[in-house]
């Protein structure tokens, strides 16, 4: 997720173009640039790192002209660089494009391009649409951003730029956000709305499949094949630090209604168009590669350990190799058994954990194969490990994670059914069945986000409350460590979490009339024994909160009140499941005051041992 600015008018637009980038820099912040046009050429300016850095480089090289557009980056294909950095150009600079997105058909494109002698100079999939523009363009700018739209498979939000017709500024999108805001002489392109208050509070708010030519005095949306769109004027009535936030009360929030998108992002290319396979073309692997695993150590902190531990279920099943998973602090003190048959996967959120990337280290010295799952491109851990996954979360701003969990459960799932169907223990049949749940969870996400409402109504139930309990079997009891986790650290009533067949261990000694018990009952596999153990709960006076998968008809009858999730496969209904028990921990969180985005002695990267 990256934040992207254009502008066309009257005035100097470096001096927009800077101002836009520093309102959207929360988007993207490994590298950020300006493309502005002037006297027949586009002059380009970029630099690596924070937007200050840009800055320097803008004020010893000035640039000047009155059309332009600017950048500011979150890796995804290819690390923080200069050259990496947007805007990108093709080689004779007649075309400049910002781009936020993937391009999932990227390589392809490429390839195609190369074998017709054109240079690339980034390793990003966004510059093969500069390239493709000098490659398509037939004296017609407007003409030729249809074609290549065409030619494009993914996510975009596309800004073009052209010396050949220098009166305009051309902008689609497709599944990432994008906005014209409508001035005097003057307009305005932007990813986000915060870039843009300063100026005006009127909007065009762009649809997938639209088209806008962007003149200084004129605004033309067209669709694809270039007929007329009439669009209506959005008047913003949003304060600066709500803009930001996306009209959401905190970051947390938002970035829990941003994962439908975070997930179909990370999906991404990584399944075949037809989906019926897992295709993983960073790892690349043989079955070779993965017969010869003795052993898989997953490691990790927080959140990403909780990942993990529903990732044993999905590697072990699918898969068939022993999984074992380790808190990352605790692993290399431990003098684990580890070598060369064993893969070891770590997860971070950052890729800076520091106690991972020592576990990391660990593993490696010991002869470990490693792949890292991250978000962050050019990380630590992402340099250290021998593969990489990335989620394309894009960034997550509030400190307690919430996409970069779900993200991660589907690329960690994914990863399964690969290893699962190179290992010969899983069926075409069987991975094609649970490809076509996995890729239906953006959508049934909403459907959860629907239940909102119904779900802050809960937050009564725990007024007055400083203990809560959290019980699940199998992948439940992974995801009701998760829940307690978002529970205690954002609300600071003390929760805990326990595998179902526990209690009788012990744990019910803490249960008394009225305590609040959330029962995660999703696996239809041991849903008889949970409701055993939801009736030993209720028989102690517990307030029993249920979350169960759309059509149950057997735990309702013993818990107090339901919150349900879209019935999907086994496998699958953990990524829908965390997100009411997310939105759960948000509202009650809110109900009592506190600062829910930062949370108390808390930080969102943990880089001290």
């Amino acid at each position: 997720m990256c934040g992207i600015v254009g502008y066309i008018g009257g005035r100097e637009a470096a001096d927009f173009l800077m101002d836009g980038l520093t309102k959207l820099e929360y988007r993207g912040y490994d590298s950020a640039g300006i493309a502005v046009y002037h006297d027949g050429a586009i002059a380009v300016r970029k630099k690596k790192g924070r937007l200050v850095n840009l800055a320097e480089e803008v004020k010893v090289h000035p640039v000047v002209g009155t059309i332009g557009i600017g950048h500011t980056r979150w890796a995804t294909h290819g690390g923080p660089s200069d050259l990496n950095a947007h805007p990108h150009t093709d080689e004779a600079g007649n075309f400049a494009i910002v781009h936020n997105g993937i391009i999932e058909n990227y390589m392809e494109l490429k390839e195609e391009l190369l074998e017709k002698g054109y240079r690339f100079k980034s390793e990003t999939d966004s510059e093969v649409v500069a390239h493709l523009c000098a490659d398509m363009y037939d004296g017609d700018f407007t003409r030729t951003v249809q074609r290549v739209l065409a030619r494009l498979r993914g996510s975009y939000s596309l800004v073009f730029m052209s010396r050949f017709e220098p009166d305009k500024i051309i902008c689609s999108k497709k599944d990432n956000p994008l906005i014209i805001g409508l001035g005097e002489g003057e307009n305005y392109i932007a990813s986000d709305i915060p870039a843009i208050l300063s100026y005006t509070r009127k909007t065009y708010i762009m649809n997938d499949g639209e088209i806008a030519i962007v003149k200084k005095d004129n605004v033309w949306v067209t669709d694809l094949e270039g007929n007329p769109i009439s669009k209506k004027v959005f008047e913003v009535n949003w304060d600066a630090e709500a803009a930001e936030k996306g009209g959401y009360e905190h970051f947390m929030l938002k970035e829990i209604y941003e994962q439908p998108k975070a997930i179909k992002d990370t999906m991404g290319s990584r399944v075949s168009e037809d989906g019926s396979h897992v295709q993983f073309e960073e790892l690349n692997w043989t079955t070779e590669d993965v017969t010869s695993i003795g052993k898989i150590m997953i490691t990790a902190c927080g959140t990403a350990y909780h990942a993990g531990l529903l990732a044993k279920y999905f590697i072990e099943k699918l898969a068939r190799i022993p999984v074992e998973v380790d808190i990352a602090s605790e692993y290399r003190y431990r003098n684990p058994l580890t070598d060369s048959k064993t893969l070891c996967i770590v997860i971070s959120q950052s890729g800076e954990t520091i106690d991972t990337l020592a576990a990391l280290k660990e593993a490696k010295r010991l002869g470990a194969r490693s792949l890292a799952i991250t978000n962050v491109v050019g990380s630590s851990i992402s340099r250290e490990a021998d593969q990489v996954a990335y989620t394309w979360a894009g960034p997550e701003i509030a400190v307690a994670s919430t996409k970069a969990y779900t993200t991660q459960l589907v690329t960690l799932l994914l990863l399964a059914l690969y290893m699962g169907r190179l290992n010969g223990t899983l069926t075409a049949d069987e991975e094609s069945r649970i490809l076509h749940d996995l890729t239906a969870v953006p959508d049934l996400c909403r459907k959860i986000f629907e239940c909102a409402d119904e779900i802050k109504a809960m937050c009564s139930s725990f007024e007055g409350r400083e203990d809560v309990f959290f019980i699940g079997r199998s992948m439940d009891y992974g995801l009701a460590m998760e829940g307690a986790l978002k529970l205690k650290e954002i609300s600071y009533i003390h929760a805990e979490s326990y595998a179902g067949g526990e209690l009788k261990h012990g744990t019910l000694s803490l249960i008394e009339e009225g305590v609040p018990v959330i029962a995660l009952a999703t696996q239809k596999d041991v849903e008889e024994k949970m409701i055993s153990n939801i009736k030993e709960v209720k028989a102690r006076d517990a307030y029993v909160i249920g979350v169960v998968q759309e059509g149950d008809t057997e735990v309702r009858k013993t818990v107090d009140t339901l919150i349900t999730v879209p019935a999907s496969d086994n496998f699958v209904v953990p990524i829908m499941a965390i997100i009411p028990l997310q939105l759960l921990s948000y509202y009650i969180a809110v109900s009592r005051g506190n600062d829910v985005d930062k949370p108390r002695n808390l930080a969102k990267s943990v880089t001290v041992e």
